[in-house]
């Protein structure tokens, strides 16, 4: 039999230290985890292993990474990874495929470099969805790399940005203060905004009339 095919993000092997020492700050010892847009299953892998009380659902839209990302779980040892799930943030119910997620289900959702690299109606799509299934003093956590009004945009960054633009012009590294009033009109604010290596942000964001 061959060996499960592990697909490799070089970035994501960089970040995932970095973004677990914010999860472990602000999590509590237990609980559900709902990833959106997983990808290679490398940070599904690495948070699981390192939060044994918690359960941990990755999703993606493409249904190739999924023997990624069931490969890495084993590999770590993670064996409170569930089977990865179709997702399309557009889509309702969530997932797009199987028995509907309950309200209030997860503690924790958690999507890593995907506004930037979706069309910007995904934003609105993560932050309706993260309302409908947040329990109450859960986090929706956001990673990646963001354009601030009144902060100097690295040079990296804008790099990136017209990169992205060029392949594909609704791609596009989003204004924090835009994706800010999406959650906003979902009933979600911005509780905590963390600096991470290579000019990227750590956001967590909570309801807004909940107890975060």
């Amino acid at each position: 039999m061959s060996p499960t095919p592990l697909q490799h993000s070089p970035a994501a092997e960089r970040n995932q230290t970095p973004i677990l020492a914010q999860l472990l700050a602000v999590l509590p010892p237990n609980g559900a985890a709902l990833e959106i847009a997983s990808g290679t299953g490398q940070h599904a892998a690495h948070f699981a292993a390192a939060l044994p009380g918690w359960t941990w659902q990755p999703t993606d839209l493409q249904d190739t990474h999924f023997a990624s990302i069931t490969g890495w779980a084993a590999q770590a040892g993670a064996r409170h990874v569930r089977a990865p799930l179709r997702l399309d943030v557009l889509q309702t119910p969530w997932p797009s495929e199987g028995p509907a997620f309950g309200a209030a289900a997860f503690n924790l959702i958690y999507s890593a470099n995907m506004l930037h690299i979706a069309p910007w109606a995904c934003c609105t799509g993560l932050m309706q969805g993260a309302a409908r299934h947040l329990a109450p003093g859960g986090r929706l956590v956001t990673y990646g790399p963001y354009l601030e009004d009144g902060v100097p945009t690295a040079p990296g960054n804008l790099a990136f940005d017209a990169s992205l633009r060029a392949q594909d012009a609704a791609w596009g590294i989003r204004r924090l203060e835009d994706v800010a009033a999406v959650a906003a009109q979902a009933g979600l604010h911005l509780a905590a905004r963390h600096a991470l290596p290579a000019n990227n942000l750590l956001l967590v964001w909570t309801h807004a009339t909940r107890n975060a």
